[in-house]
């Protein structure tokens, strides 16, 4: 039967319409504003700060000389490596005998990452210092855009290929939740509480799947508003030392669950 002309031209017009709607609806993807600033009105520093971050992308530089410092490991005393982000990295940052005291625990997180740059030095920072536990938290920068848009897709893959790299090498995980957020200051307008609370439900059914250690730093740090309370991060983001307190006690049961754990095989 031969549909109408007019009919077939309504029924375009309008699926145009659900899909602009559709795409209305979705909160907009963070980007960075600099990668979107005409070149022409760069200015010198702006020019020479991405000269500076162009020349060593993943930051290897950042920790090469500390992991050369790292002293072998010890019999009987387990190693365990925290590795992000600005959330990581100020973790005792300022005052290191607040970082798990007497522990011995190391802190790989670098301010303002995303998950492929932590990627890209994964194997520098993570695999040669041989920790039997890495307790990964990443992927707020990269819903902000802090290197370019990310998909959730493109922040599961290098999520999942940490893990990947980290268990054929014997070293047990710990996959943290992304911290909630309502705003980034930085970023304002991209609305991440659905995107984080949508990435950290498949980050825990992968770990699930995966038989990892998965550690919900989220449910109990959110507000009403997906976000976090000025005394747990007085700038929405970045933990306080009453936030930090809070996921601590959270951080050594996900570490002791996966001590306890079989080692994983290696290849």
């Amino acid at each position: 039967m031969m549909i109408p002309r007019w009919t077939r031209r309504s029924t375009t017009a309008l699926a145009f319409t659900l899909v602009v709607a559709a795409a209305q609806a979705q909160p907009p993807a963070g980007v960075n504003p600099l990668l979107l600033k005409p070149v022409d009105q760069l200015t010198p520093d702006e020019v020479r700060g991405m000269q500076q971050r162009l020349s060593d992308w993943p930051n290897l530089a950042r920790y090469r000389e500390a992991n050369a410092r790292v002293p072998a490991k010890q019999a009987g005393a387990p190693r365990v490596l925290f590795y992000g982000d600005s959330i990581t990295q100020l973790w005792g940052e300022k005052d290191p005998s607040t970082f798990f005291p007497g522990k011995g625990y190391l802190n790989r997180g670098i301010s303002g990452q995303t998950t492929p740059q932590l990627l890209l030095r994964f194997r520098q920072d993570v695999i040669a210092l041989q920790p039997d536990v890495v307790v990964i938290l990443a992927g707020t920068n990269d819903i902000a855009g802090n290197t370019g848009p990310s998909t959730q897709a493109m922040i599961e893959d290098n999520l999942h290929s940490m893990v990947e790299l980290a268990r054929a090498h014997g070293i047990g995980v710990v996959l943290a939740s992304v911290l909630p957020v309502s705003e980034y200051r930085w970023m304002p307008g991209i609305e991440p509480a659905p995107k984080v609370r949508a990435l950290n439900a498949a980050l825990k059914q992968y770990a699930d799947a995966q038989g990892l250690v998965y550690l919900d730093y989220y449910a109990a740090m959110a507000n009403a508003a997906g976000g976090l309370d000025p005394v747990l991060a007085a700038d929405g983001v970045h933990p306080t030392a009453k936030g930090y307190a809070l996921m601590s006690p959270l951080a050594e049961q996900a570490i002791a669950k996966a001590l306890d754990a079989p080692s994983p095989a290696t290849h």
